[in-house]
């Protein structure tokens, strides 16, 4: 067992198929989409489709972003009084740096926006987390650091980002990355906000983050290396160390897949690489098959799916890998467990 585990307190999540964490999980579970037709123009001449969330307001930019960060964390922090919200940190997952059209502002305005919606403030040691998909893993090895280094008793992990702007658009349809009717090997862009509350466990039933790894990926999607999955593997094989673990200990995968072969290749790999011990299963769920590419909230979601799939009794076992990659090479794997008692 893990010397330092952290639970799932609690979760928020707002999808274009559910503004709630039990509505959007329903809808994942059920494989519910709902993609609409955007504002943009492909290079083919078609409309792009997205899965966008349909707030009260036709929000945009950092305003949108704001408000889903602002109503996930409203819904995960629901049994906490707001004067006590100052008491917990927030680790505030965005874009990475690198990422095409990435909106100004998610470094130095963003955080006081959602503070502004929710009319509310947190603890000193909050911060921002700019690593995209990958951000999730970072952040709960910053909120672990937090808990049993510097006393916090929770921390919240949020995350909110939108593919669905022209200036990044633009650059993944020249690409050819986008799902398209030409070209099948491609993502359904999306948006979304998500949020978990971790702290120490108290015993069941939770979920508990027992390991965390992360690596680097030389072969990137964007480069001409061969791929041999060798940043995954290694992301995977910390995290099963630190648990610690084997793979063949673990029931099933989730994951922030979203369509493109090259990352299925590379999650095959990866599996190849770790798994020595015969399997009759291991299922691989990817719920960005139903909210899109979602960039920096895709580790949220996983865990929130996975959280709320173990509460209601429907995965094939209590042992659970999730794994996440950016397009820049950076890798990241978290293995959970769901505890009864």
């Amino acid at each position: 067992m893990s010397a330092k585990p952290i639970a799932i307190r609690g979760t928020g999540l707002v999808t274009s198929v559910g503004l709630s964490a039990p509505a959007a999980c329903a809808a994942i579970r059920a494989r519910i989409s709902n993609p609409t037709e955007t504002r943009f123009i492909d290079s083919g001449g078609e409309w792009v489709m997205a899965h966008q969330v349909p707030l009260e307001k036709a929000w945009r930019g950092l305003a949108k972003l704001a408000r889903m960060a602002a109503l996930a964390i409203a819904e995960c922090l629901d049994r906490i009084p707001t004067e006590q919200w100052r008491e917990v940190p927030l680790l505030l997952c965005v874009a990475e740096r690198e990422r095409p059209g990435r909106l100004d502002g998610l470094d130095d305005r963003l955080f006081a926006d959602i503070g502004q919606v929710l009319g509310a403030r947190f603890a000193p040691d909050s911060g921002i987390i700019a690593h995209g998909r990958v951000g999730a893993v970072i952040a709960l090895m910053h909120a672990r650091r937090l808990i049993y280094e510097k006393g916090h008793r929770q921390v919240l992990v949020a995350a909110t980002d939108s593919l669905v702007t022209w200036p990044t658009l633009g650059v993944y349809d020249a690409g050819e990355r986008l799902l398209t009717p030409r070209n099948s090997n491609g993502f359904m862009p999306g948006e979304a906000g998500g949020a978990l509350l971790v702290g120490r466990p108290r015993g069941g039933p939770e979920l508990v983050c027992t390991g965390l790894g992360l690596g680097t990926e030389a072969a990137h999607i964007d480069s001409e290396e061969p791929l041999r999955a060798d940043g995954l593997t290694q992301a995977i094989q910390n995290a099963l160390a630190d648990a610690p673990c084997r793979m063949h200990d673990l029931d099933y995968r989730i994951t922030d897949l979203s369509g493109e072969q090259y990352y299925f290749k590379e999650a095959a790999l990866a599996l190849s690489r770790t798994l020595r011990r015969r399997k009759e299963a291991f299922d691989l769920w990817h719920p960005a098959e139903c909210i899109g590419e979602t960039g920096a909230t895709a580790g949220a979601a996983v865990i929130a799916v996975a959280d709320a799939a173990c509460r209601k009794g429907y995965t094939p076992g209590p042992a659970i890998l999730a794994h996440m990659a950016n397009d820049h090479g950076h890798r990241g794997a978290a293995v959970l467990q769901f505890r009864v008692a």
